[in-house]
């Protein structure tokens, strides 16, 4: 009876701490101007907020096949969330001709 609730207690914070993350993200979206900026904070509470999700559906559900699949599932998660972030990245550094206006003036002067 006491494992029950240690287990929804581990289960409650790691969906608080997705919800945070979460929140912090929009947050990041929606305040910062530069595409750029907006991607970086939008893939970084992405990842943290979808591995806090599943690693508490990990725990609730226990163990067996479905906790193997859902580690999976971090795992695929993991590695195309930063390279489509990457790829997007990418796309605007390539098609945005105005780039260098959010370039910091003393990096520029050096070069």
């Amino acid at each position: 009876m006491i494992g029950e609730w240690i287990r929804f207690g581990f289960v409650a914070v790691f969906l608080i701490l997705a919800l945070i993350a979460f929140t912090a993200a929009v947050i990041g979206v929606y305040r910062f101007g530069f595409q750029m900026n907006r991607m970086h904070a939008a893939g970084i509470g992405d990842t943290l907020g979808i591995f806090c999700v599943i690693a508490a559906c990990v725990i609730s559900a226990g163990f067996g096949f479905d906790m193997l699949k859902l580690g999976l599932l971090i795992l695929f998660l993991w590695f195309t969330s930063p390279a489509s972030s990457h790829f997007l990245s990418q796309v605007e550094y390539f098609t945005n001709e105005h780039l260098y206006r959010h370039v910091d003036r003393e990096k520029k002067e050096r070069s």
